[in-house]
């Protein structure tokens, strides 16, 4: 389920060098309540990064909803994004006997840009045409990074990119970024946190830098009722909870929503994390206090991390079971997000989303069915199936789905590959439920349930097919947004118009229950096709 935010930022470029490159440049400015806050010019755009939205979140605000930034009274510097959240420590999967291609694809885009991590991390970033004033009230776009709610941060993603591209569509955008609280920091789940009232808090960290761009992007030339909520896997998730949380009111900090290879899953009680709370409570030798969360608040930051790190991380046998994740806490989820959406609990915005079958990317399941690859038999399939992804599942719809989920590796994932990639002899097939049970059927239910009632885009991408193993994996398609492919148009299209067509791509319909379109990413010759999909055995995983 949870999307690694593949940290794709393609950060090289290259300097020419010119008469004017040593002539000193003063540093674009923009002034928040009383402090000038200077920034850096890079190309046609200029960057202010690494600008506290809320309070740190350390000493007593540990475990604590994010405060509200003290007015500005003190000019600083933005000129470098502030250290990522502190991270859950993530072991490899077995990577022995993978194709070199592969290997350099999971470590030098799922791990190869983790920053310095504080605890003091609660930063956002603002990209904007160099050309943009006050006065110009730009729409803009709000990237929520991914990562399985246990990893990431802003400085993995340069947006810098899709600004240029922006303003050579002639649509310019401003692109923003905020840090959130992940793994144990930002998803500790207890009986003990619900009655204080504090799970969900890297969630509420989102909410916090979404009233934040309300209160400043007008300094920066955006216009605050022109915010469109964007993210990948992780990411996305959070941008179908946000529309769905405080009865789907978005309280006019977002107009639209923009979701890779993410949606509204089921997440279950806050109460499920309670194993999780009471080991790091006991690591941290609070179990004798009379208020735990108390003294995880005082506990030695370094010591607290490693009793974090002693929990399962998404590489382990569980893989997508993970410990760390939004949980019902009756606060920012007061039910089931599904539940939510069936009641009519959810934004009524222009939404994109990867579709249900297949999803965003072809092969969202093989990444993470690396973590399973000592399941090698039909009789560990359905043992796997039932303890790590569909715990409630029924005799006979667990012996339905392993018909439809059949050990031809003809079938498995990554899909259209014939008898290659298959590394064991249930990989395919694992990839392949995994994928579906953990992505696309929950997509499947949230576009069906808000066809015909707001305008909505679905897409799904093949590209990077031939990667060993892998083919279309999840986090793929950020190759395409951040390196400045077609997707990024339709991103910016969608930001600007409320509506992903453009110039640069093939006419894309709407999605609606009747007529399922979606547009699709190719390798090859012809970039861009159409095509729709419908899937009803699905209905026993949804």
């Amino acid at each position: 389920m949870l999307a690694l935010g593949l940290a794709i930022a393609f950060q090289a470029c290259i300097v020419l060098a010119s008469p004017n490159a040593l002539i000193p440049r003063a540093g674009p400015t923009v002034t928040l309540d009383s402090a000038v806050v200077t920034g850096v010019t890079s190309g046609s755009v200029d960057e202010f990064l690494g600008i506290p939205f809320a309070e740190p979140p350390t000493g007593s605000l540990r475990f604590n909803l994010p405060q509200p930034i003290a007015p500005y009274n003190t000019s600083f510097s933005a000129t470098e994004m502030g250290p990522s959240c502190p991270q859950q420590a993530i072991g490899l999967p077995d990577l022995s006997g993978l194709a070199a291609e592969t290997v350099d694809f999971i470590l030098n885009s799922v791990y190869g840009f983790i920053f310095t991590s504080a605890e003091d991390c609660l930063t956002i970033n603002v990209i904007k045409p160099s050309t943009a004033t006050s006065t110009s009230n730009l729409p803009v776009l709000m990237w929520i990074f991914g990562g399985g709610f246990e990893i990431g941060g802003t400085a993995m993603y340069d947006g810098s990119g899709i600004v240029e591209r922006s303003i050579e569509l002639g649509e310019p955008v401003i692109y923003v970024s905020m840090n959130y609280r992940v793994a144990g920091f930002g998803f500790l789940a207890s009986q003990e946190v619900a009655d204080a009232g504090v799970g969900n808090l890297g969630l509420q960290d989102q909410r916090e830098a979404l009233r934040w761009v309300q209160k400043y992007i007008g300094n920066f030339g955006g216009d605050p009722k022109k915010v469109t909520i964007w993210g990948e896997s992780a990411g996305a998730i959070s941008v179908a909870l946000q529309m769905v949380t405080n009865g789907g009111d978005t309280e006019g900090l977002f107009r639209a929503g923009f979701m890779e290879s993410g949606s509204p899953i089921p997440v279950g009680s806050i109460t499920d994390g309670q194993v999780y709370y009471d080991d790091i409570v006991e690591f941290c030798g609070c179990s004798d206090s009379g208020d735990t969360l108390e003294c995880l608040r005082s506990a030695p930051y370094d010591t607290l991390v490693d009793a974090i790190n002693q929990t399962p991380g998404i590489f382990a046998y569980q893989s997508l079971k993970l410990a760390w994740l939004p949980r019902v806490d009756g606060v920012f989820l007061t039910a089931d997000p599904q539940v939510l959406v069936r009641e009519g609990q959810v934004a009524a915005i222009p939404i994109v989303s990867g579709k249900y079958l297949p999803c965003d990317c072809d092969d969202e399941g093989t990444l993470f069915s690396l973590s399973s690859i000592n399941v090698t038999t039909d009789a560990e399939v359905a043992t796997y199936i039932q303890a790590e992804l569909l715990e409630d599942i029924s005799a006979a719809e667990l012996a339905e789905t392993l018909i439809q989920y059949p050990e031809n590796i003809l079938d498995g994932s990554p899909f259209d590959t014939g008898i290659l990639n298959a590394i064991t002899p249930e990989f395919k097939r694992i990839a392949a439920f995994t994928g579906d049970a953990v992505f696309q059927a929950p997509r499947r239910f949230f576009l069906r349930s808000l066809s015909g009632k707001q305008p909505i885009w679905s897409f799904i991408s093949k590209r990077l097919k031939s990667l060993p193993v892998l083919g279309s994996a999840h986090g793929t398609d950020i190759l395409n947004v951040y390196g400045g492919g077609d997707m990024a148009d339709c991103v910016i299209n969608f930001a600007v118009n409320l509506n992903p067509n453009g110039p640069t791509i093939i006419e894309w319909p709407e999605y609606t229950a009747a007529t399922p379109n979606m547009l699709q990413f190719n390798d090859g010759l012809i970039p861009l096709s159409l095509s729709w999909t419908t899937i009803e055995w699905m209905q026993l995983i949804l």
